[in-house]
Parts: C-alpha cells; structure tokens; sequence
C-alpha cells in the first residue's frame, strides 16, 4: 500500500498551537515511529501536536519503555484527530 503524503494534513495538525498531551503551547508535528524504516516515515495521518518535550520523550525516551511510549503516541494521534475535528479542520466530502 502507498504511504499516504498529504500537506494539507500536516498544515491544520501543525496550527494546533498546543501540545495535545501537556497543553504546551507551541507544537511540532510528530509521526509515529512504529512501522517505518530506512528513514521513511509513516504515513502523515499517524501525525500528533506535540510540543518539543514529549516529542523527544516519545521519540528516546529514557524512562518509558517501548510499549508505553507507543501507546502515548497512539492516545496523541486519536487526541489530534479530535481536536482537529472538534475545531472544524477536518471536512469530510
């Protein structure tokens, strides 16, 4: 299956000004780490507004395992996909 790119996607997950998790202010948008390679990325909708810290505790965190680091990225996606809904981001044709 083709890895879905679309920067319409990237543009409306990188206006959410806070951090999905913490409430930060001031996002990146972080795509999830499981499933890639090669330096390949996932597809763009596994994306989620996180502000710079829990990127980086996501991406290499220390003090979480692999598992738990997965399961916040998975709760930051679907916390992202909702306020991207919520806020009218999302239109659906």
């Amino acid at each position: 299956m083709k890895t879905y790119r679309s920067r319409k996607w990237l543009a409306a997950v990188g206006q959410i000004e806070c951090c999905v998790l913490c409430g930060a202010y001031g996002v990146q948008v972080a795509h999830r780490n499981e499933g890639k390679g090669m330096g390949l990325k996932v597809d763009d909708s596994l994306t989620a507004a996180l502000c710079v810290t829990c990127h980086t505790d996501i991406d290499s965190g220390k003090n979480l395992t692999r598992e738990e680091r997965r399961a916040l990225m998975d709760r930051a996606i679907v916390l992202t996909v909702q306020r991207l809904s919520r806020e009218g981001r999302i239109a659906i044709s």
